[in-house]
């Protein structure tokens, strides 16, 4: 049988993953905006 200590530690870690995952997620939408890299030049 595993100990509760390691048995929390292991659901705290996978949670840790989890919300991780989530939170990149909203990092990603949220970051820098796609912008054209060649923009047209204007001349006058």
């Amino acid at each position: 049988m595993v100990s509760n200590t390691k048995q929390t530690e292991r659901r705290r870690r996978a949670k840790r993953a989890t919300v991780g995952r989530a939170q990149k997620r909203e990092r990603t939408k949220a970051g820098t905006p796609k912008f054209p890299i060649h923009p047209e030049e204007k001349k006058g």
